[in-house]
């Protein structure tokens, strides 16, 4: 498939890329830094890297032109705008739909609930500690389900916890916030479940938790 990957250059958006080329799968991915993806990734065959930003509305439809299925890890940085994942998001909607593509595969937080979690204590602890110290953060993770939800595409909102560095494991769990699952997984695994969502249906409109 030809993916468009937002986020590509963070530490979640690096091993996405990494495994969506070595399944074979051509990637247009929109950076503002061409300079820190490919210090990552090198210049592979397949990978077109997209300098702009992704709270511009052209620099995202010129990232979604021509592809199948859009993908985002985008995270908050230290100069990010409030609401960042939210305003990017409208606008993939928006390409997405004027080039007719209906899949998207959106990375969030696990604080960002739906209504058959079932959190546990430590859920419930870590929801206050983002209210209190992430505000902001989880208001726009929150707003940018939202968009999605509203979109009518054939979404997946990807839901992580703590996410750490490391090898794939390969083996996690898979579900709603609930005494099963966990606090923390690896990027690496984060990544294999989103591509395995490129042609999954069971999961399409759902917020999947991933984590050990």
């Amino acid at each position: 498939m030809k993916l468009a990957i937002f986020g590509a250059s963070g530490r979640t958006g690096v091993p996405l890329v990494k495994q969506a080329l070595e399944q074979g799968h051509t990637i247009q991915a929109l950076v503002r830094s061409l300079d820190k993806l490919k210090a990552a990734v090198g210049t592979p065959t397949g990978l077109e890297i997209i300098q702009g930003d992704a709270m511009n509305a052209a620099d995202v439809a010129k990232t979604i032109d021509g592809c199948d299925v859009v993908l985002s890890t985008l995270g908050h940085g230290k100069n990010s705008s409030r609401d960042m994942q939210t305003v990017a998001t409208k606008h993939m909607v928006s390409a997405m739909k004027e080039y007719e593509i209906t899949r998207s595969i959106s990375l969030t937080g696990a604080a960002v609930s739906v209504p058959d979690d079932q959190p546990k204590v430590a859920d419930h602890i870590f929801g206050f500690l983002m209210s209190i110290f992430a505000k902001d953060v989880l208001a726009d993770a929150k707003n940018h389900a939202e968009v999605l939800r509203q979109s009518n595409l054939d979404y997946i909102l990807v839901r992580g916890p703590r996410l750490t560095e490391g090898d794939p494991k390969g083996n996690y769990y898979i579900g709603l916030v609930s005494k099963d699952s966990g606090t923390q997984i690896a990027r690496a695994d984060v990544a294999q479940f989103m591509l395995m969502q490129l042609e999954d249906d069971t999961w399409v409109g759902r917020a999947p938790m991933v984590s050990y």
